[in-house]
């Protein structure tokens, strides 16, 4: 029998490496997480992760994960892959509500899927762009959730900020930085569009397909911009989370930089410019 290789990864030693990292007791913060890269030998699977980060927080700390299922939209929409224009109508009759309780994420990660399950989880109630969170700050951060403009000033991405939080990029990149959403919003840059989307939700008992309002939302910069604001800022902390690359930073300093950085460099020619 082949004799296992590698490193046994525990609730314990993940709580260390947080630690070192820089997370600390009472923070509210948000994580954006790769559980395949911490390593093949993780005692627990997931669960791990979770309880490991809880265990850091403490009681007086919150953890929020993004829970989002952009799927529940219109189908005329959808390009990856597309479907045949004749079922438009059956999906927009049939397709199930978005209940916080039970609509899956929709490429998220197993880490949030399954802390969103946990006893005490808040997820907030935009059908598009929810959080999940636990802990002390849970309440305040996903308990008003505006329908329009989801990653706005209404969100919970606005109340950690707010809060004065922190963002765990864990085992992923700044393109999976939700925060720099928030930048957008308030940023004024050439080419800001306001869109219109849609998405089944239950409203005052009824089923019915609601309508809001948005901007045209582009992740194409972000790598670029969390690269200056680690240089130009020297706010991200570096580290290893078991075999995963992570980084630690304060989400205010990260989106009011990232706000500057849009109305400077975003254009109507080339936004990633």
């Amino acid at each position: 029998m082949e004799e296992i290789q590698g490193t046994l990864i525990t609730v314990a030693t993940l709580r260390e490496d947080l630690a070192a990292l820089g997370v600390r007791e009472g923070m509210t913060l948000l994580v954006h997480s790769s559980f395949n890269a911490l390593g093949k030998w993780v005692a627990g699977g997931p669960v791990a992760m979770i309880l490991a980060l809880e265990e850091v927080l403490g009681p007086a700390g919150t953890m929020v994960v993004p829970t989002h299922s952009n799927d529940l939209s219109d189908p005329s929409g959808w390009e990856n892959p597309p479907v045949p224009a004749e079922w438009w109508d059956t999906i927009r009759e049939q397709m199930p509500a978005y209940d916080p309780d039970l609509t899956p994420l929709w490429h998220m990660g197993i880490i949030p899927e399954l802390f969103r399950k946990q006893g005490g989880v808040k997820r907030s109630g935009h059908p598009h762009v929810s959080f999940a969170a636990r802990g002390a700050n849970a309440d305040l951060i996903t308990g008003e959730h505006g329908l329009d403009f989801g990653l706005g000033e209404r969100s919970p991405l606005a109340r950690i900020y707010d809060a004065e939080g922190w963002v765990l990029l864990l085992g992923v990149g700044h393109a999976n930085n939700t925060s720099i959403h928030l930048a957008e919003y308030r940023a004024d840059y050439p080419g800001k569009k306001e869109i219109v989307s849609k998405a089944p939700m239950i409203v005052k008992g009824r089923r019915q397909w609601a309508e809001f309002r948005d901007i045209e939302t582009d992740s194409g910069d972000f790598e670029q911009i969390g690269a200056d604001f680690e240089r130009d800022a020297g706010k991200v902390l570096r580290g290893n989370i078991a075999g995963a690359a992570a980084m630690l930073m304060p989400q205010k300093a990260l989106v009011d930089y990232a706000a500057g950085w849009m109305k400077l460099n975003r254009s109507i020619e080339d936004p990633h410019a």
